[in-house]
């Protein structure tokens, strides 16, 4: 077991991120952009080829909507490395943000594996949008020190971090996440007990899964959904918008978890939609150029969408 971390409240110094996707990637640049050293953890080196690119995009996407200077971006990317091994990875983290598929197995069996080799004293952190801690826990050998942290899209304009226990995590555990979240920017965001969706998701996927079903029984297309939210609600974006930012493997396996536990035919139905309209044909959602909409010019972003 490598060497144990004492519990102290020394400042977070090196985190570990758990999976380079969209949000992953995000939360990696939003902790180094914030003076954190970051080591990015991904299976493969295609994986970490490609977040590498997405880190750039963050880099410029900084610069244009904060005014981060160049130096600062320069900073931020030299404060991240790429691993590959679990192992060496982690070896240096206090903390370990998880940002990998949402499926419970994939979650349990990566628990498993970083519990192996993670100091004692290193901090699990999930950013799970719909599964809880507790279910967790049980695969690791430090339960009282598993939480979740969950961000939302965008963490640099929607800087919110969703602190969330189960009911043995160390309150003192908690208390150190709620100021970690803080001192990288974000408005941390307690929440008293487990429950499935947080805050933001318990309010903002029942509106999603609205829109898919409406798309699904055909009530109407796309971008009538859309253009219907962002007019009525005055929104620079739709659902179709906002699930192109999720990615489409998050939303077909958020919506076949719904599925199982509901037996709700529409949510069946949207989940076999996603998979077989969207994922099998590629189009993941806008880190790769396609989903609902094309990128990275989107039809709504056109000033005569909402006018057509």
């Amino acid at each position: 077991m490598p060497s144990t971390f004492l519990t102290n409240n020394d400042p977070i110094a090196r985190v570990m991120v758990a999976g380079t996707g969209v949000l992953g990637a995000q939360i990696a640049f939003q902790c180094a952009f914030s003076g954190v050293d970051v080591v990015a953890y991904d299976v493969d080196a295609a994986c970490l080829d490609r977040a590498s690119a997405r880190f750039d995009a963050l880099g410029r996407a900084y610069a244009a909507d904060l005014g981060a200077p160049r130096e600062q971006i320069e900073a931020s990317l030299a404060r991240i490395e790429g691993s590959t091994d679990l192992g060496s990875a982690v070896a240096d983290a206090k903390l370990v943000i998880e940002a990998i598929p949402e499926d419970l197995a994939i979650k349990q069996s990566f628990y498993r594996a970083l519990s192996a080799v993670a100091p004692a004293g290193t901090i699990f952190a999930s950013n799970s949008s719909t599964l809880l801690p507790s279910q967790f826990a049980v695969f690791t050998d430090r339960p009282e020190r598993v939480l979740s942290l969950h961000f939302a899209h965008e963490v640099w304009k929607h800087n919110i971090a969703e602190v969330m226990g189960h009911p043995g995590t160390d309150p003192a555990v908690f208390e150190r996440l709620v100021q970690f979240a803080r001192r990288i920017g974000m408005v941390p965001l307690p929440v008293r007990k487990e429950h499935p969706g947080y805050l933001l998701n318990t309010m903002l996927v029942p509106m999603l899964i609205a829109a898919l079903g409406l798309l699904v029984n055909d009530v109407a297309d796309v971008p009538t959904i859309d253009k219907a939210w962002m007019i009525g609600k005055g929104d620079r974006i739709g659902p179709f918008g906002i699930l192109d930012g999720i990615g489409m493997t998050t939303v077909y396996n958020v919506t076949r978890s719904l599925a199982e536990r509901t037996g709700d035919p529409t949510h069946r139905r949207i989940a076999e939609y996603v998979k077989a309209n969207l994922i099998d044909a590629g189009h993941l959602g806008e880190s790769v150029g396609r989903g609902f909409y094309r990128y990275p010019d989107p039809d709504f972003r056109n000033p005569t969408f909402l006018a057509a």
